[in-house]
């Protein structure tokens, strides 16, 4: 889970924020591949770490929710899909019963249409 949330959710964040933020400064397009190159240092990290396995512990866990989670970021930046071990991971954890409900829940508190209980 800090791996999730301290190791790679930095670098994924600074380039999203960057790319809305500074999208029109001069030097957005010179820091662009700086900031996605981050985030490939991380991912090759992570792929390295994950490697054939389906989770990052065996089984699993509430990291692996939060991972798929950070990771989901990057859709539409092409990046993830540049480590398969890495796309694969992600779909298999979006693809669980768990996390479709955990994410289920929290888009509710976004969308004002919150499950009853």
């Amino acid at each position: 889970m800090f791996a999730a949330l301290n190791t790679m959710e930095p670098p994924i964040v600074e380039l999203e924020s960057a790319t809305r933020e500074e999208r029109n400064k001069i030097w957005h397009e010179e820091r662009l591949p700086i900031r996605q190159n981050r985030v490939r240092h991380r991912l090759d990290e992570l792929s390295s770490r994950l490697g054939n396995a389906d989770w990052l512990d065996a089984a699993f866990t509430a990291g692996d929710l939060l991972m798929v989670t950070v990771l989901r970021r990057l859709n539409g930046w092409g990046i993830l899909e540049e480590k398969p071990n890495l796309a694969a991971y992600v779909a298999r954890g979006e693809a669980r019963a768990a996390y479709k409900r955990a994410f289920e829940d929290q888009l509710a508190v976004f969308t004002g249409n919150s499950p009853p209980g």
